[in-house]
């Protein structure tokens, strides 16, 4: 396995980053995490908050009253009203891996395994974590119910800024 993933091409990724360096010096590079990287180089995407929301599902206790659910209404608000766009894409990148939306939209958001699985939210007891939690392989979000909106800002802005990706804040 080892081989097939890593050494096969060890050559190839050797060369490719030695070019690589030739352009960007490693050391401008070792102050960026991957998530840093990313937005850098790609740039901050144009984020449709509607087609978003639409392309959305909720889970557990949000599953009933969807995005009528306090906490699902409190979180839309935050990231509409509070979130520029940088927080927004650390949102995405946050919960997806990635800060890109695909180019038919949030209804083509495609897991690890390529096959389309939708941004969806999931309420998770705040005794469990006062944390947000990510599921990069599935596109979901473990969102804690909490109690105020104040709440819910402050430690969903306080997950994306983190460089992990939701597996080891708590």
């Amino acid at each position: 396995m080892r081989y097939r993933l890593l050494d096969r091409v060890k050559e190839q990724v050797k060369a490719l980053l030695v070019g690589f360096y030739d352009v960007v010096p490693e050391a401008l590079l070792s102050v960026f995490d991957f998530q840093e990287l990313e937005l850098l180089l790609c740039g901050l995407p144009e984020i449709d908050i509607e087609d978003w929301k639409r392309n959305t599902e909720y889970t557990g206790d949000f599953e009933r009253k969807g995005a009528s659910h306090k906490v699902v209404k409190w979180f839309w608000e935050v990231v509409v009203d509070d979130f520029n766009e940088e927080h927004k894409a650390r949102l995405l990148q946050f919960v997806t891996g990635t800060s890109g939306v695909p180019a038919q939209g949030f209804r083509a958001l495609q897991g690890n395994d390529n096959n389309i699985r939708k941004f969806t939210v999931n309420s998770i007891p705040e005794t469990v974590s006062v944390f947000p939690k990510a599921h990069t392989c599935f596109n979901r979000i473990d969102l804690p119910l909490y109690d105020s909106k104040k709440k819910l800002k402050k430690f969903l802005t306080m997950a994306i800024q983190m460089e992990a990706t939701g597996f080891d804040i708590d």
